[in-house]
């Protein structure tokens, strides 16, 4: 499949590392003018190292008025995707109030936050536009001792189908990738333990993780115009997880 962004201007969030630092590289390279957004600099620097045609941005997506201005300061934006998310992990009789409130304030304020100010400027600007949000497989099943996580992601995908009720009069697609565990740095510090990434994998009809390049593919496809009948809807990228 032959899939060009150039000319569009596309915000990666959560960039510095992980699946967001695979796609702004990825969308790099594919000729799309990359803003990536992280909240570490030396992670920013690094990726500019790696490809110094990305352009950056350092905010703290957990601050609302520090986030607006810095997306504000990027304008105008064609293509978005919400990848920064963070992962607290307690079981639910012992869940903390901080890392709840932490969580969603990442996981599902900043989707929010960095949505409206770059969607109100493509209805000013009368230009379609694709948002992508980063889900979970955890949005669709309950996984031990991610009580706050998958609460975070299970409301990310009715956010998301909101979103694409609302903009879609304005030709603005918003969707969700959900993968499952993905071999991440963060992926793998979460599921360190043998036994409890074992009691994962043997529910997986295809009997392993995702790569980060897997889930990329998906948000690629989401953001180009293969896609431009798609919207509301998420792609479940979990090796068959959740057809049993």
């Amino acid at each position: 499949m032959n899939i060009s962004f150039e000319g569009k201007r596309i915000l990666v969030t959560g960039a510095g590392q992980g699946i967001g630092r695979e796609t702004a590289l990825r969308l790099s390279k594919f000729k799309g003018v990359v803003i990536a957004l992280s909240k570490t600099q030396k992670n920013l620097d690094s990726l500019v190292k790696e490809d110094p045609r990305i352009q950056t941005v350092c905010a703290d997506l957990g601050d609302w008025a520090a986030t607006r201005r810095a997306v504000k300061s990027v304008l105008p934006i064609d293509l978005l995707v919400n990848n920064a998310g963070v992962a607290r992990l307690d079981p639910f009789l012992t869940a903390k109030p901080e890392d709840f409130d932490d969580t969603f304030n990442v996981n599902l304020k900043s989707i929010m936050n960095v949505s409206q100010v770059v969607a109100a400027d493509m209805v000013s600007r009368k230009v379609p536009g694709s948002i992508v949000n980063l889900s979970s497989q955890a949005s669709l099943v309950a996984i031990t001792d991610h009580a706050t996580y998958c609460a975070s992601k299970a409301a990310l995908d009715m956010l998301t189908k909101v979103m694409a009720l609302e903009l879609g009069p304005h030709n603005i697609r918003v969707n969700t990738v959900n993968p499952t565990l993905v071999l991440t740095a963060m992926g793998r510090a979460n599921w360190s333990d043998p036994a409890k990434a074992n009691s994962l994998r043997v529910k997986i009809p295809l009997g392993r993780f995702a790569e980060p390049e897997e889930v990329v593919d998906s948000i690629v496809f989401l953001l180009s115009d293969k896609s431009s009948m798609t919207t509301g809807t998420g792609v479940t990228i979990d090796g068959g997880y959740t057809i049993q």
